[in-house]
């Protein structure tokens, strides 16, 4: 299992690092999951990805006290009104369509929003 753990460790940070490079997907989650993984795997690894000088910060942040920083909450839910903004006028949805991806969007937003802010 701790060979398992590990390789899905490696798997998630990498695609944490892709995350960090493409605005279509996310970077922490990964991140997150990744530290979960080497929690149960590798102390070191842990170790290192906590004290990460880039990546570190905000898993601290998470863990510490499940706090998101401002920054990510108002660069995610700009780009998240952005992204239903460029739905809603480029493609003219049917309005249960538009609804439902409204929800889909506000969801998120309200957990972010009721996170503490780092």
């Amino acid at each position: 299992m701790r060979i398992v753990l590990l390789l899905l460790g490696w798997l998630f940070v990498g695609l944490g690092v892709i995350g960090a490079f493409l605005p279509v997907m996310p970077t922490t989650p990964f991140l997150l999951l990744a530290v979960a993984c080497f929690a149960r795997s590798s102390p070191r690894l842990e170790a290192w990805l906590m004290n990460h000088r880039q990546f570190g910060p905000p898993l601290r942040n998470w863990r510490e006290r499940g706090a998101i920083s401002t920054r990510a909450k108002v660069m995610a839910i700009s780009l998240m009104a952005l992204s239903y903004a460029a739905f809603w006028f480029g493609t003219s949805p049917p309005f249960w369509r538009a609804v439902l991806v409204a929800a889909v969007m506000i969801a998120p937003a309200i957990f972010m929003l009721t996170r503490p802010s780092a």
